[in-house]
């Protein structure tokens, strides 16, 4: 370097000049000595060389050991004629600064060496940028790596130049296999091309960034639905780089608003086709909704009713009154709980007619449990109430004559001794039973029977007094009860008006009969201290009667215990039976009349002695009840029956055969174990036994009983509920239990084809079976008036005289013959 004159030529007034007019700040002139001639202040303070002068002074002498040793090689440079500029940093001890020196040698005119320039830059802002922008980078080099969603950086054609662990999980590939591919090769077609255009927009500063929901091709073929972002990095020139792109997996999120989706759709289908109206409303009853029942019923459209008070839409009434009658959704959304099901209410439609109802209330709650709304589902409950009303009658009251049945009597008889109690008055009751009934019944026949019993019912109902109660209890038994007597004589007064107003014969069909009556009586208080005691008291005495010589009436005392007696009579013959062997089994035949054969039988009990009945099942299966028998006899029933089923699947076709089981018998702690043996013993393939239980046994057995129905059907084993639709069973639970058929009990198939309650009860039972997948079989057809009602209304299998009666195992037999040859049933 070459300065226009010599520093030993200038005034040592002139060195801040020369030396600033050449330099920076920071800069400093050694002789070849390594004397300092000058030092500019910023120099020494950056040096940390103080306010004393440095002329003359060394800088080994001035400048600290350890920086000097750095800063020596380029004085010695610069002193021997080159230049030098040190490629590491200087950095005082003391303080945390940095700088950049560069070394040049002063030469003279004749170019030799004459001292050295040295200038320091302070690159401590620089360095400790530097240091950040490096923090930086490895930052964001760790949070693009480790993000928990994927990230890339994409070139401008769309290969992939860095990606992170994320999107590589996300997209199945290693790192190395997503790096050699384009996001063009792995985006599903669909969701291309609105992808590409996006980029383009990008490319071309028509925006900054985008988003969009689009499709990724999984490296295993499945889709992975994703939300993308993606921004462009440009150069100094603006040219594009790169692309950044924030990749998140809503794969999950897409199938939940898929599922969504679907049962929405399902509610709304749901809604429009199911037979129940709904209405569903904000917080305030402000209606949001209405299903196509609900805007038939109430006369309002969807578009109308919405956003009004649900007051208006939703007028209920009190049949009776006609006063409003509180909204229940109110209660329901105010209180947050269900309201169950209102009766007793109409709706009054927009065009002012009435419906009755029956509705619940219920509110709506969000993810969180907050109460958003509420909703009413309600139903039109005319034919339902009109059913239900004959059902409660039929519940009872006798179905063949009308009268009240036995429950009904049991309440009036309370109600009777109570009030007798209280004033001291008596009350009384008459036993009647048909003489020799059973003997008219067999051989004229049911349908006669029942004409007989119906004639009876009203003649007896004629000879008493209005507020007297007159019920059949079953069979050819009826019952008077006299609520108010004042003695003796007024009950005799009435049997007598009894047994005369059958005196005259009874026409029956083409022949005329003469009826006598035996008729116990039993007076309140005089011979029982509560309703029970008067029945069984006035049962003993009708008994009494009846060994007496029938036609007549006797009033019950204490001595009279023949009844009691017949009992354990009937009890002793009975173990002795079971030891004789006397008990057998009938079978009779159910068919199919669709397909015209015999498809099982109903295996019945008696007890006879050449082939005459000892006892009826109705006289002796109440005493093995009472004594405990019943448990024996069935279990020999059960296996006889698996026997010769079993006999006939080898000899002739496999048929089912269904078996009684008395209550009792159904309760005993070992009963499916004894099941289970005697279907190992006999052979039995399960499907082939049917075990009939009666409603009253499955609605009073609780949970132990509904857990052994699951555990029979489980076997293999078939269930039927006899006598259905007499009105116990309550059809709200009937679809917990696995029964698989229901038999429609006589007493409706009756008057079937003529009387339309029962048809309309019978068609209600077979459409709601067929609905529950359950097989329906009528009992007790006796004609074919009854048999063509059923078989139109859907019921194929029946049972009943009209196909056969019960018949010994070998007339069975020949019958089975009979119908697989062809013949026709008789």
């Amino acid at each position: 370097m070459r300065l226009p004159a010599s520093p030993d030529e200038l005034a040592p007034a002139d060195w801040p000049a020369f030396i600033h007019a050449r330099a920076p700040a920071m800069v400093a002139y050694v002789g070849t000595d390594q004397r300092f001639r000058y030092a500019s202040p910023a120099y020494c303070a950056w040096m940390g060389l103080g306010d004393a002068p440095v002329e003359g002074r060394t800088l080994r002498e001035l400048i600290p050991a350890a920086l000097y040793e750095r800063i020596e090689p380029g004085v010695v440079a610069a002193l021997a004629g080159s230049t030098m500029i040190t490629d590491r940093e200087l950095r005082r001890e003391d303080v945390e600064r940095f700088a950049q020196a560069s070394f040049s040698p002063d030469v003279d005119d004749e170019g030799n060496v004459r001292g050295a320039f040295v200038v320091l830059a302070d690159i401590s802002d620089r360095r400790a940028l530097e240091a950040r922008l490096k923090e930086s980078e490895r930052r964001f080099s760790q949070a693009f790596r480790h993000a928990a969603i994927g990230m890339a950086l994409v070139m401008p054609d769309g290969r992939w130049l860095q990606v992170n662990d994320a999107i590589c999980g996300m997209l199945g590939y290693a790192e190395d296999e997503l790096l050699a591919l384009s996001f063009q090769d792995i985006t599903h077609p669909d969701d291309l091309v609105a992808d590409l255009g996006l980029l383009q927009q990008v490319l071309d500063g028509e925006r900054a960034s985008y988003h969009m929901e689009k499709r990724y091709l999984h490296r295993e073929g499945h889709i992975v639905h994703a939300l993308l972002t993606v921004s462009l990095v440009r150069d100094e020139r603006s040219e594009p780089l790169y692309f950044v792109s924030q990749v998140q997996d809503i794969s999950e999120r897409k199938a939940f608003e898929d599922a969504l989706f679907r049962e929405r759709e399902l509610a709304e289908v749901t809604l429009k086709s199911i037979g129940d109206a709904v209405i569903t409303t904000d917080p305030e009853l402000m209606v949001t909704s209405l299903n196509p029942i609900a805007e038939a019923m109430t006369g309002w459209s969807t578009h109308e009713a919405v956003g009004r008070p649900m007051d208006d839409i939703f007028q209920l009434r009190d049949p009776l009154t006609r006063r409003p009658i509180a909204n229940p959704l109110r209660t329901a959304v105010q209180k947050n709980t269900i309201i169950g099901l209102t009766t007793d209410a109409i709706l009054v439609h927009r065009n002012g007619f009435d419906s009755p109802i029956e509705d619940s209330a219920a509110p709506i709650h969000d993810h969180a449990g907050n109460v958003v709304g509420g909703v009413v589902v309600f139903h039109d409950v005319s034919e339902t109430r009109a059913l239900a009303l004959k059902m409660a009658h039929l519940a009872h009251h006798d179905t063949l004559t009308g009268l009240p049945n036995r429950a009904l009597l049991q309440s009036r008889m309370e109600f009777a001794v109570t009030v007798a109690t209280r004033r001291r008055q008596r009350c009384a009751l008459l036993f009647v039973d048909i003489d020799h009934f059973k003997q008219i019944n067999d051989s004229l026949g049911h349908a006669a029977g029942d004409a007989l019993l119906q004639e009876v019912a009203r003649r007896i109902r004629s000879a008493v007094r209005a507020d007297d109660t007159v019920s059949r209890l079953g069979g050819d038994e009826f019952v008077v009860l006299l609520p108010h007597v004042d003695d003796a004589v007024d009950a005799t007064d009435v049997a007598e008006k009894v047994l005369q107003a059958c005196n005259e014969a009874i026409g029956l069909e083409a022949s005329a009969l003469a009826i006598s009556f035996s008729i116990g009586i039993s007076l309140f208080p005089d011979d029982a201290y509560d309703a029970e005691s008067m029945l069984r008291n006035a049962d003993t005495a009708m008994y009494e009667a009846k060994m007496q010589g029938r036609n007549g009436y006797r009033f019950f005392n204490p001595s009279m215990n023949e009844r009691n007696t017949a009992r354990v009579r009937i009890e002793v013959e009975l173990r002795k039976a079971l030891a004789r062997n006397e008990l057998s089994l009938h079978y009779q035949p159910k068919v199919d009349v669709d397909l015209g054969t015999i498809v099982g039988a109903e295996a019945l009990l008696r007890w006879q002695v050449d082939g005459e009945d000892i006892y009826t099942p109705e006289q002796f299966i109440p005493v093995a009840e009472d004594c405990g028998l019943i448990v024996p006899i069935g279990e020999w029933a059960l296996r006889e029956a698996c026997r010769q089923t079993r006999e006939w699947s080898q000899t002739y076709r496999p048929l089912s055969v269904s078996v009684n089981v008395s209550a009792l018998q159904f309760q005993h702690t070992r009963f499916f174990e004894s099941m289970q043996a005697i279907l190992v013993e006999t052979g039995l393939h399960p499907t082939l036994l049917e075990l009939e239980v009666t409603e009253r046994t499955v609605m009073e057995g609780g949970d132990h009983i509904a857990d052994l129905l699951h555990r029979i059907k489980a076997e293999g084993v078939s269930l039927s509920l006899d006598d259905f639709g007499t009105g116990y069973c309550s059809l709200a639970y009937l679809k917990h239990f696995p029964v698989d058929t229901l038999k429609i009990d006589r007493a409706f198939i009756r008057d079937v084809a003529w009387d339309n309650d029962s048809a309309a009860i019978v068609s209600a039972i077979i459409a709601m079976g067929k609905g529950m997948n359950k097989m329906v079989l009528a009992e007790g057809v006796e004609s074919v008036e009854q048999a063509s009602f059923l078989g139109n209304a859907g019921c194929t299998q029946m049972q009943g005289f009209l196909f056969g009666r019960a018949v010994p195992a070998r007339d069975f037999e020949a019958r089975i013959a009979q119908v697989d040859q062809g013949l026709r049933l008789a």
